[in-house]
């Protein structure tokens, strides 16, 4: 329970309130086993963000630590200005909507929804008249007296979201909820979830393994791998400026080329040196970077696939490839080459692809580049 003794004396109180929600330091442990490593993030109210990772990186851990599922081994939690870090769940004025709903299969969608106000003791006169406005407002009214088997999982997925909307909670988390659904549902929903929680300036942390779902939703991006907080920023930042080679491969769809790569330095010339191909990027490097001065050897050379042009003749910074496959997708086309024992995948927006023969080459823009260093980190740009 919030008592006076776990809120913040006031010069503490303006630094936390500034973050609406504040994870300071969070570390938790499972016997030897770290699953959220000295995590630390701070969201404004009304803010949407995402944490992105793959399975086993400490996004749904973090989750149930913002709910109080969860206690950390060490570090704090501050909510509005109080510290909730030994707060029970149910004191936090916190919803959690669940990958599988988690609605009681006996209850009607209008039992279901209604059933967080009941725990309240609310008077019944105003749970119906809640219940029934969220189930408007979400398009579920005339379903009220179904059970979660009698209707679809887009329409369990919005009764889910209804449960956790009705008694207009501080922060809205999100566990994978739209993972169960198939690919056109997915998207209605994505689109349906964004709208809700701009409108209802409700703060939101939203877990996900799908990296097109946090860009097209979030504010901001927090990207886990192991634990650890690895890059948090806009969807822009995230994108354009990927502090390391994880980052920058696991967003984007095709993720971004990597190639590994040393550096070769002839007078005054900067020459980049790959497997089958050589750049010389001194043109693009002059007075931007220094290889000399961090001493790195060998690099990772890194390119988006939306970001290069493909043709049958070389240029000054061509990367020669072998045809592998051709995947047409409508308004684009998706083609992978070999380039020594690398696959790399080029993204050619056109209606009508072009001819191709087995030799192609990758026309790199020298601005749309990056170079990371062995260890992972982004050197340039």
């Amino acid at each position: 329970m919030i008592t006076k003794e776990n809120q913040l004396v006031p010069q503490e109180q303006n630094k936390i309130t500034k973050d609406y929600l504040l994870l300071d330091n969070v570390t938790k442990k499972f016997g030897t086993t770290v699953a959220v490593d000295h995590l630390t993030i701070s969201v404004a109210k009304g803010e949407f963000i995402a944490l992105l990772g793959p399975s086993g990186c400490g996004k749904t851990t973090t989750l149930r630590l913002i709910a109080g599922l969860e206690k950390p081994t060490e570090g704090k939690i501050f909510l509005d200005g109080q510290d909730i870090t030994n707060v029970h769940p149910r004191e936090r004025d916190v919803a959690m909507v669940f990958q599988d709903y988690a609605l009681y299969p006996h209850m009607t969608l209008f039992e279901n929804i209604a059933y967080p106000l009941k725990l309240r003791k609310v008077p019944r006169k105003t749970i119906e008249e809640k219940v029934l406005e969220v189930a408007t407002r979400l398009g579920i009214k005339d379903l009220l007296s179904r059970r979660p088997g009698q209707v679809s999982g887009g329409q369990q997925q919005r009764a889910a979201v209804a449960r956790a909307l009705v008694y207009r909670p501080k922060i809205f988390l999100f566990d994978e909820p739209l993972s169960n659904l198939d690919a056109k549902l997915r998207l209605e929903a994505r689109a349906f979830l964004q709208h809700l929680c701009k409108e209802e300036k409700i703060t939101t942390i939203y877990v996900t393994h799908d990296q097109a779902e946090a860009m097209a939703m979030a504010d901001r991006i927090g990207v886990m791998d192991q634990g650890k907080l690895l890059q948090i920023g806009t969807p822009f930042e995230i994108y354009h400026r990927p502090n390391n080679i994880f980052v920058a491969g696991f967003i984007g769809n095709p993720p971004m080329n990597l190639l590994t790569c040393f550096l070769k330095q002839e007078k005054d010339l900067t020459i980049i040196v790959g497997n089958e191909f050589e750049l010389d990027l001194t043109l693009p490097l002059e007075q931007k970077f220094s290889f000399e001065k961090l001493g790195e050897k060998y690099l990772m050379l890194g390119f988006r696939p939306e970001h290069v042009k493909l043709s049958s003749e070389p240029g000054p910074y061509a990367i020669p490839g072998h045809l592998y496959a051709i995947q047409p997708l409508g308004a684009e086309t998706l083609i992978t080459l070999q380039v020594g024992t690398s696959l790399v995948s080029v993204r050619l927006f056109t209606d009508q692809p072009p001819t191709f023969s087995n030799q192609m080459y990758i026309h790199l823009n020298p601005n749309r580049i990056y170079i990371f260093a062995e260890t992972g980190e982004r050197l340039w740009p």
